[in-house]
């Protein structure tokens, strides 16, 4: 084996993630890393305080590394790898995060427990265990966030406590429902269940009766903070005032085009034209075959015309696991969740709502009418289970950088680090429109994503304007009901989420435009030697990193000159996991 050319840096590559998965245990069991399995995050002050050193003493060798030639996979993971610590040392100190919202709290004890009920990564009897320690430790986490936050927005409070419901829920009902489908023998996890049951109550409380009588209404982050996250996060040159000018252009723009469209198909509205959609849905027979036929009509469309090169990485639908039915509801419980990268799971499991017969007939056809198949199409096959993040989600596992491996990785109540996002999300976005220039969309499912494109420029707008402070939470909620077309619920959910993670909703919106501008500019570059495969497979080559690093660097090499398709890239490492089919 060659000796790495940069050692210095290789070595505190290591130290950087070593240090990630120790103060971050609940990231590293979705992630894959298992040594922490047993543990849940430590908010105290003795903890925070140790997170912070830690990520001083980082910064402070990267500084005195001694001049190493990186690979250009190592060059982006030092550039992100010192932009997240900056970032998170601003979190430590903001008012955001552990320090004033109490969501952190009741996202990481909830799915400290999920994590290791989800997927069966090592024998059953080891998972139990860290089952049984983690509930163990339940009271210890929300016992620190009673002691650190004194103050929180209104709407933070409200959705703890909903999350504390939900929390409940699993450790009284799911667990139990758990242990009889596996026939386990209680390990002591019943009374270690209860008394973390009752910790969740307790913090619930202090919630409602403590907190809440103070509860402040400030949501935005602040614009130097935004920046920040523009800058370090995104890695983009930014200009609020152009962003917000363009989501605001896109949202007229999506406005028009439905209206002419309603009209064109004799509906008074174009919401009364999308509500029709709700119509067109599988019997409920067909519900979880429906999802498969439509995932693989849509990868032969895609083979179809070389769009990529589609991996043999084998996704199944069905119902959410009994155990977490009840509970999800009230908690960030996806149906896809980014797959484990270290974990190589040879099958994924796509967790849709269940649709059963021994269900009513009119709880059956609500759910139906929910998941018809614009939305199976849309959102369950395209957008996530398909060409979208999991195709997307493959290629990145097998990134040369090792940052763009992991960042991604859905956990607890965010992705794994800030700066996967314009990548997952904008390629997601762009690849449903993707298969809507192919035309395996429909008339109406065209207006159906024309509507998502509305709500990404909306989430992009309200996610600037929020957190400079130029809009209210109300002001938010209003906008999605309004123009958007969500239900008042709905929307209420979408402002809340919007005001806990800034920097995020614009993500959609500005990774999916910088995809477009790359292949506009490569296309016009190489002209006829452009291929729509090779530029989507490289690009997905880089893994889960800002688009805008991975414009710069696709900017840089040498024009194709042949009319061929460009080769395979893959970077270091590639060669294990998975079998690509041309």
């Amino acid at each position: 084996m060659a000796t790495p050319r940069a050692p210095a840096f290789r070595a505190w590559l290591d130290d950087f993630f070593a240090s990630y998965y120790r103060h971050r245990p609940v990231n590293a069991t979705f992630i894959g890393v298992h040594t922490y399995d047993d543990r849940l995050p430590d908010y105290s002050d003795d903890g925070v305080g140790d997170a912070a050193a830690d990520m001083e003493a980082l910064l402070a060798r990267l500084r005195a590394l001694p001049p190493e030639p990186l690979t250009e996979a190592e060059a982006l993971d030092r550039r992100l790898a010192e932009g997240f610590l900056r970032i998170q040392l601003r979190e430590l100190a903001s008012d955001h995060f552990h320090r004033g919202n109490p969501c952190v709290y009741t996202g990481e004890a909830a799915f400290g427990i999920i994590s290791l009920l989800l997927r069966p990564f090592a024998p059953l009897r080891e998972r139990i265990a860290s089952v049984r320690a983690r509930l163990d430790r339940v009271p210890r986490l929300l016992r620190q966030g009673q002691a650190a936050v004194r103050r929180a927005p209104a709407a933070w409070i409200d959705r703890a406590v909903r999350e504390c419901v939900g929390a409940r829920i699993l450790l009284e009902d799911g667990l139990e429902r758990f242990m009889q489908e596996h026939r386990i023998t209680d390990f002591g996890l019943r009374g270690a269940a209860a008394t973390a049951a009752g910790a969740c109550a307790e913090f619930q409380r202090y919630l409602e009766r403590e907190l809440r009588p103070h509860a402040t209404s400030r949501y935005a982050c602040g614009a130097e903070d935004f920046e920040v996250l523009m800058r370090e996060g995104h890695c983009l040159a930014w200009d609020a005032g152009a962003f917000t000018a363009e989501a605001e252009e896109r949202m007229e723009a999506c406005e028009a085009y439905l209206r002419a469209h309603a009209a064109a198909c004799g509906a008074r509205t174009w919401r009364d034209a999308l509500a029709s959609l709700a119509d067109r849905h599988p019997t409920p027979t067909q519900y979880y075959a429906r999802h498969a036929e439509l995932w693989a009509a849509a990868r032969a469309a895609a083979e179809a015309h070389r769009l990529l090169t589609w991996p043999d990485y084998p996704i199944r639908y069905g119902p959410q696991p009994a155990w977490a039915r009840a509970a999800a509801p009230y908690l960030y419980f996806l149906p896809y969740r980014s797959p484990a990268p270290y974990d190589r799971a040879a099958l994924v499991e796509y967790l849709v709502t269940p649709v059963e017969p021994g269900m009513p007939a009119e709880e059956q056809t609500r759910r139906l009418r929910a998941a018809n198949d614009s939305v199976i199409k849309l959102n369950h096959v395209i957008h996530h289970g398909g060409i979208g993040h999991h195709v997307q989600n493959w290629y990145a596992f097998r990134a040369a950088s090792r940052i763009g491996q992991v960042a991604a990785v859905d956990c607890a109540s965010r992705i794994a680090m800030f700066f996967g996002g314009t990548m997952a999300e904008g390629w997601a976005c762009y690849a449903t429109e993707l298969m809507d220039e192919i035309g395996f969309l429909e008339p109406l499912e065209r207006d159906a994503l024309c509507h998502h494109r509305l709500r990404m420029a909306a989430r992009a707008w309200v996610d600037v304007k929020l957190h400079y402070g130029a809009i209210t939470l109300d002001a938010a909620t209003a906008l999605y009901r309004d123009r958007v077309g969500m239900s008042p619920e709905a929307a209420r959910g979408e402002a809340v989420k919007n005001s806990m993670f800034p920097g995020t909703a614009m993500m959609y919106l500005a990774g999916t435009d910088a995809i477009r501008e790359l292949r506009r500019e490569l296309s016009l570059r190489e002209g006829s030697a452009f291929a729509l495969r090779g530029f989507h497979d490289r690009l997905l080559s880089f893994g889960s990193i800002p688009v805008a690093l991975i414009g710069a660097a696709m900017r840089r090499e040498p024009a194709r000159v042949s009319g061929g398709e460009a080769r395979q890239t893959q970077g270091e490492g590639a060669s294990d996991g998975g079998q690509i089919r041309a």
